[in-house]
């Protein structure tokens, strides 16, 4: 009927926007991970984050040093919560059996100490003689915890030591990696699309056979070449290294797009005489400027997401060492504190996230140009 959808145009529309539902709902689960502490996420998932929490945890008593003389008895008193707030359901004096008393319950732990624990959390402990010791005693509590969300985990990742140096090694690193595959790729494509040369179908298919070749192949050879001409593991050889695992994309995406602009203007220059260098710079690099924006955002987010280049080819000392590895020593350290390893991923985001967002009508023009007639 005319006015009315097509069924497939529906169905497409339903299609995308499930992968979108599939993409967004775990990256907004780390989101909400990166909020929390350890505890909450070890006891709930991400999805039950505003609803109190039944956590099993460890809490440390004050030292014998405070203990005062209290019907005479030596007591220590204080709450396990330190006034965050939450119920203990129940406790114990043993990692073995955290859970074993009930709140309230009177119990004798292994030192003599009697130990009582209320539902608010707080403590008493008392003993006949001098307790002694620099440490207090070990409380486990399983406790019923309320919503909370804290900055903490992105203050422990941005706060962490070299952070700052591995931020700027990674724009030294991408930035110029970006640069650089997309100037020699315009020139690429433009040679490919509108000049004639004898071998051009041989370079076009030299260049799409590239694509296919996995980079890992090269990493070895290309290393060895680097440390003979005296650059390797520097900004010059990962540059350089970057360059060449991006250009085969890079000519094919530009060469497919130059080719599709209007002969007419390309013919007309040159009756005009105008050399094909300035018919590049001033006719086609303009046309093409939308589709070298595209490749440029999948180029920038490629480099600054990369960890395995980098650490072939730059290395992996204090100086050199890139976001991505550093975030990796990080979580290498701190392997089951897996709230940092989600705040860590939003910090990897951020530049990626605000070059996209900023360039993005570029790379939507870059798509759509040459759709319509």
């Amino acid at each position: 009927m005319p006015g009315a959808r097509s069924r497939l145009v529906v169905a497409t529309h339903l299609c995308a926007a499930v992968l979108v539902l599939l993409w967004s709902i775990p990256t907004f689960g780390l989101l909400v991970s990166s909020f929390r502490d350890r505890d909450q996420i070890s006891a709930s998932g991400w999805w039950r984050a505003m609803f109190p929490a039944e956590v099993s945890s460890q809490y440390r008593a004050a030292p014998p040093s405070t203990a005062i003389v209290k019907n005479g008895l030596y007591t220590i008193e204080g709450n396990i919560f330190n006034g965050a707030g939450g119920e203990v359901i129940a406790f114990g004096t043993s990692i073995r059996s955290p859970a074993e008393y009930a709140v309230g319950r009177r119990v004798v732990a292994q030192g003599g100490e009697a130990v009582t624990l209320t539902r608010n959390g707080d403590y008493s402990i008392t003993s006949t003689t001098p307790m002694t010791g620099p440490r207090g005693m070990r409380i486990f509590a399983t406790t019923v915890s309320p919503a909370k969300f804290t900055l903490g985990n992105f203050d422990r990742v941005i706060g962490a030591e070299g952070m700052g140096q591995a931020f700027l090694n990674t724009l030294t690193v991408s930035i110029p990696a970006t640069v650089i595959p997309t100037l020699i790729a315009g020139f690429a494509a433009y040679a490919l699309a509108w000049m004639r040369f004898p071998v051009r179908a041989l370079v076009m298919a030299v260049v799409v056979g590239l694509m296919v070749v996995p980079l890992q192949m090269a990493f070895i050879p290309l290393l060895t070449f680097h440390n003979k001409i005296g650059i390797g593991k520097g900004y010059l050889g990962v540059w350089l290294a970057h360059t060449g695992f991006g250009l085969p994309l890079a000519i094919y995406l530009l060469r497919n797009y130059m080719i599709t602009l209007p002969r007419e203007i390309i013919e007309s220059a040159r009756i005009d005489g105008i050399p094909e260098f300035q018919i590049f710079l001033r006719i086609v690099l303009p046309l093409t400027l939308p589709a070298l924006a595209g490749f440029a955002i999948f180029q920038f987010l490629w480099t600054w997401n990369d960890l395995l280049v980098a650490l072939v080819f730059l290395g992996s000392s204090a100086d050199q060492l890139v976001l991505t590895g550093k975030l990796r020593g990080m979580m290498g350290a701190h392997g089951g504190e897996w709230e940092i390893l989600a705040a860590s991923a939003f910090v990897t985001m951020a530049v990626p996230l605000l070059v996209f967002f900023t360039m993005q009508k570029y790379l939507v023009r870059g798509l759509l140009a040459g759709s319509v007639k």
